[in-house]
């Protein structure tokens, strides 16, 4: 816009008689809007428009005629200049200054997650604003802007110089789709006088949470009734949650002020599509042209994922998941349904969701895993197999993202069909009276005359389009492939989806109800299969009544996971979640050969390590391997608190001494010894203040944030010799130090070079025993170190280690020389029930060998580096990440609000919580709770790493979106 701010001022104060005391800039992609604070307190909205004062003159009739006509909700009023003008030419411009009425009040575009009455509240609000213009009408009226749907194919084409050409191609081609869709109900669709951009961006809401006014109308013009439903529909899908479902419920707040009719109901999702190809196109252009606005450049990552979402429902899906939710759907009967197929009665249904044997072993991962399920079960049974309507079923988008493609929604998982494996050629009859409605590539649809439809697939049909059918007449047999689809879907004209995602699971049953008439199968009380069950909801309110709070729990409201595999998690709902946080599962989730060695050893001998058996040997030996010349013996324990609070012990041994040195920020275990050393605030607010008298603590050697930074860090080790220097001159004698050679609680945080060492040097001087905890860093993890304290250029006297040696299996170990192993025995001997096992052996010599067959310590240097270097450069990009820490598979990223000095534990919480949503599981750490830690199992692959970076991106990039947004808007 050629004016300024100034010049725009000076304008307002000399034709409006403004006095002015403060101006503020506020964003929108076309218009120039300042809000104007007067000196009687007062606030006004000046606005820098293109066009003439005429050219206003519409929009301003229309506002007169809302500000009278009761509405429940405010509208901006037009302020007349001080000759009686509704606006003022600026010469030479070719454009004009307005001053309107300011409304008070939030955004609620700039929530993350809108308020429960919002999508609702909008509904209304639209569906109330258009009938009070119903008659509106006027000579200067609008018709074809730039946000006028109608008019998207020009937007778009209008826009391709500036789009690169992938995003062109896509934007193309879904508009072409919509446009297709739409075709049939364009000319039925009613037009009238519309607001033309009612979305969460464009009304601000009052205290109570209720719409208190409308503003932006800047967009009037003549246009679809049904386009403004699908505009506010749009823009809720911006928001994280349930979105879809918070555009079901818009419309149908919509619809029922302003009923939509069964083509506009059609049309809706079409126009929800174009809508976001339209932002996305405009938005592009406006930057093209201004690179400089703001308010474009912030709201592009909240347009991206309307498209995202927009883009991932089908249209009849769509028109079903509607037409329910408007209450427009009649249940369909069908009980009077004979069966498809005979002789189904008794065949045997397959498991096919994330509980089901079948999936074991990763089978899940192939496209074609379900259909040759269902074939090997048809074998074994004879000839037919079903598989199970109401199921979440496991598919391969749950590993990939593919299907939620940072959209909030699931992958399709929710059966709405029973598909069965059969002989090719089996006759496929009719389940009642009709007409054959289509027959298309192996479908076949009868429009039954008792009402819905029957769709099958997988038919050579032998019937067509057009002949009415009776009872039991032959429709077709199944094709070569030996496998039919058989639905119901109480909506006729329409196309049901086999799978969809999960969420409207009551909507679906109405909407395709249960199949099993057609496969001679009463449908039994519940729509969904049992497998699921509980549903997450209730196991965790279950978990609660039995299991003390204070054993926690990852989310306040967590999916509920079932089944893993190598780097994936994947929940009941058959949704796939990257673990970015288990360190524990170091070969990754459902190893089949642990699993085969585990049951394998079961069969034979479980018993304790004080019987003589191979496999205990075996691994101690493997074990002993791995460390460091001179530390050849190994005690096997359970977990890593007993491996540290044994390590104490050997050390007090050792040394006839008790004092145990340790670091401020660690955490080592919750055994009583294991705990006394654990300093970190984040698992105990009260660590420091409650060590007992022989824990001696020294400062965490913090690069970041610590006392002593960047070049600075060597002071560290001078501070720790200082101290020690004074426990001297007290009469301190240490039985020894232990510590981690990389923070692991602490988010990853690397110790100064040489520190470690010169530490433990100065310890051992004093004669005492050096202490590695390796139970977070050790085995690999680090890509270029099996050891951490490899990576300090130290060797210890005992390595404590634990977590990654089992692979979930509790499994812990000390190693240490046999000078000092001896010198344990003057507390007797020792033993650990299970610790040693023959299970637990045969697992820890099952996991060195899969690392060192899948190179999974090179997985982690190579990985890991990728992995780094993605998240260096976000925190380059973000403000809310202050710095990387960590090596290999074992990362932190700290979330700060400003630098070292502000951790930000509430935006780390919301960064993870964010990322649930994305398929991505990540957990705040350290002693703010504000270090994302992140450490994979070694298997994760260069595609889970982009799909995680770009899932953090997404989540990053919207969030300050709505930073920004989260001011008065226009």
């Amino acid at each position: 816009m050629p004016v300024s701010p100034d010049a725009a001022s000076e304008i307002a104060g000399r034709e409006y008689g403004l006095a002015i005391v403060a101006v503020k800039e506020l964003g929108s992609n076309e218009d120039r809007n300042l809000l104007l604070s007067l000196e009687d307190g007062r606030r006004v909205l000046l606005k820098i428009a293109s066009g003439a004062p005429t050219d206003f003159a519409a929009q301003d009739a229309a506002l007169d005629l809302l500000a009278g006509s009761g509405l429940p909700f405010a509208v901006p009023r037009v302020w007349p200049t001080l000759a009686g003008a509704r606006a003022v030419a600026v010469a030479g411009a070719g454009a004009c200054v307005r001053v309107l009425g300011f409304l008070d009040g939030a955004p609620p575009a700039a929530a993350a997650r809108p308020a429960p009455v919002l999508p609702a509240a909008l509904g209304t609000t639209a569906a109330t604003l258009m009938r009070a213009l119903e008659r509106f009408d006027h000579g200067l009226l609008a018709e074809g802007g730039d946000w006028d749907l109608s008019e998207a194919r020009r937007v778009l084409d209008g826009s391709l110089a500036v789009l690169a050409p992938g995003e062109a191609a896509r934007l193309d081609a879904l508009l072409r789709g919509a446009e297709e869709r739409l075709a049939p109900w364009r000319e039925a669709l009613r037009v009238q006088a519309v607001h033309g951009d009612l979305t969460a961006d464009n009304v601000v809401m009052g205290p109570d949470g209720a719409v208190a006014g409308v503003i932006d109308f800047g967009d009037l013009g003549r246009g679809w009734r049904v386009g403004e439903a699908a505009i506010a529909a749009c823009s809720l899908l911006q928001h994280d949650g349930p979105a879809v479902r918070d555009a079901l419920d818009c419309v149908a707040a919509f619809d029922a002020v302003a009923p939509l009719t069964r083509e506009e109901i059609a049309a809706w999702w079409p126009l929800v599509v174009t809508r976001a190809v339209v932002l996305a196109a405009a938005g592009e252009r406006v930057l093209a042209a201004d690179p400089a606005n703001t308010y474009a450049r912030v709201r592009r990552p909240l347009e991206a994922r309307m498209l995202d979402r927009a883009a991932a429902l089908g249209f009849d899906e769509a028109e079903l998941l509607l037409l329910d939710a408007l209450g427009r759907v009649q249940a369909m009967p069908v009980d009077g349904l004979a069966p498809a197929v005979s002789g189904l009665e008794h065949a045997p249904e397959v498991d096919l969701s994330v509980l089901g044997d079948a999936a074991d072993g990763g089978a899940w991962m192939d496209q074609d895993w379900a259909r040759r399920t269902l074939a090997e079960a048809a074998a074994a049974a004879g000839g037919a197999a079903l598989s199970r309507y109401g199921e979440h079923r496991l598919t391969p988008e749950a590993a990939t993202g593919a299907a939620d493609a940072s959209m909030g929604i699931a992958p399709r998982s929710h059966a709405l069909a029973i598909e069965a494996a059969l002989r090719p050629g089996t006759p496929v009859h009719t389940p009642g009276t009709g007409v054959v409605s289509r027959v298309s590539g192996g479908a076949v649809v009868v429009d039954l005359d008792s009402g819905g439809a029957v769709h099958l697939r997988g038919v050579d049909a032998e019937a067509s389009p057009g002949d009415r059918i009776a009872f039991g007449d032959l429709l077709g047999r199944v094709g070569a492939a030996g496998a039919v689809s058989l639905q119901l879907c109480a909506v006729t004209g329409v196309t049901p989806p086999v799978l969809v995602a999960p969420g409207h699971e009551e909507a679906w049953g109405r909407l395709c109800p249960h199949p099993g008439a057609l496969v001679g199968r009463p449908a039994p009380a519940s729509s969904s299969h049992a497998a699921t069950s509980p549903a997450p909801g209730d196991l965790l309110a279950a978990r609660v009544r039995t299991f003390p709070l204070v054993q926690e729990h990852y989310y306040d409201a967590p999916p509920r996971i079932e089944r893993g595999w190598r780097h994936h998690l994947l929940d009941t709902d058959g949704r796939g979640y990257l673990d970015m946080v288990n360190n524990v599962a170091i070969l990754g989730h459902g190893e089949p050969r642990i699993a085969a060695a585990v049951d394998r050893q079961l069969r034979r001998l479980n018993t304790n390590s004080r019987f003589h058996y191979a496999a205990v040997v075996e691994f101690a030996e493997a074990l002993a391997a791995r460390a460091p010349e001179g530390l050849d013996q190994v005690l096997l324990v359970n977990s890593g608190s007993e491996a540290v609070d044994l390590a104490i012990r050997m050390a007090r041994a050792a040394t006839g001494r008790t004092d145990i040195l340790a670091l401020t920020e660690a955490y080592h275990g919750w055994t009583v010894g294991a705990d006394a050393i654990s300093t970190s605030l984040g698992d105990n607010p009260a660590a420091l203040a409650t060590r007992p008298a022989w824990v001696r603590l020294l400062d965490a050697p913090n690069t970041y944030r610590g006392r002593h930074r960047g070049p600075d860090a060597p002071l560290y080790l001078r501070d720790a010799l200082d101290r020690l220097a004074h426990w001297d001159a007290e009469g301190v004698e240490l039985a020894g130090v232990v510590s981690e050679p990389i923070f692991g609680n602490g988010g990853g945080v690397l110790l100064p070079d040489g520190y470690l060492a010169g530490l433990w040097d100065a310890v051992r001087e004093r004669g005492g025993v050096c202490v590695s905890d390796e139970v977070q860093v050790s085995y690999g993890r680090l890509g270029a170190h099996f050891w951490g304290f490899e990576q300090q250029g130290a060797v210890p006297d005992i390595i404590a280690v634990a977590k990654a040696m089992g692979n979930g299996h509790p499994l812990g170990a000390v190693i240490t020389s046999r000078e000092i192993a001896e010198a344990f025995a003057v507390e007797g001997s020792f033993f650990s029930s299970a610790g040693g096992s023959p299970v637990s052996c045969v697992v820890g010599s099952t996991v060195l060998r899969v690392l060192d067959e899948d190179r999974l310590q090179d997985n982690a240097r190579v990985v890991g580096a990728l992995l780094g270097d993605g998240l260096r450069e976000l925190c380059d990009r973000f403000g809310a990440l202050g710095a990387v820490h960590g090596m290999g598979l074992y990362l932190g990223v700290e979330v700060v609000r400003g630098g070292p000095d502000a951790p930000d534990p509430r935006a780390a919480r919301e960064i993870c919580a964010a990322l649930l949503e994305e398929g991505v599981i990540v957990q705040p750490t350290g002693d703010h709770k504000n270090v994302l830690k992140i450490k994979p199992p070694l298997t994760i692959d260069a595609p889970a790493v982009e799909r995680f970076l770009r899932a953090l991106e997404g989540v990053l990039a919207r969030r300050e979106a709505r930073a920004e947004l989260g001011g008065e808007e226009v």
